[in-house]
């Protein structure tokens, strides 16, 4: 009894369509900034991003029936949000500028004139 059969044209199927995944989510990223979710662009393409290499981890790196590399993927995902949300909390309590705006201010004419150097004879 042969127990390592492997059913070579299904296992070469599946990669074809992880591979056309693929190459639909890249032309995704392309389009998505001009097309739909345009106000939450960053949030949009890091979770595709995410599915993508998601995707290549279990199909071509061969880790989908793998146990521990999951549990230490989503504990190292928990710790880097975690972080993150801790961070961006401080940084939000703690912001010194938040009434003034450098990038935004207009130029008023008499600031935007480039001075004269005077030079003595």
């Amino acid at each position: 009894m042969d127990t390592n059969t492997i059913d070579y044209k299904k296992e070469r199927l599946k990669y074809y369509k992880v591979l056309i995944g693929l190459l639909l989510l890249t032309a995704v990223t392309f389009v998505q900034p001009h097309m739909f979710m345009t106000e939450s662009n960053f949030l949009a393409q890091m979770f595709i991003a995410v599915v993508k290499a998601w995707l290549i981890i279990m199909f071509y790196m061969h880790l989908r029936g793998d146990k521990l590399i999951t549990w230490m993927g989503a504990f190292s995902l928990f710790i880097v949000f975690t972080f993150f949300a801790i961070v961006i909390g401080v940084d939000i309590q703690n912001f010194q500028f938040k009434d003034e705006s450098h990038i935004t201010t207009p130029i008023t004419p008499t600031e935007g004139h480039i001075p004269t150097v005077k030079t003595a004879h």
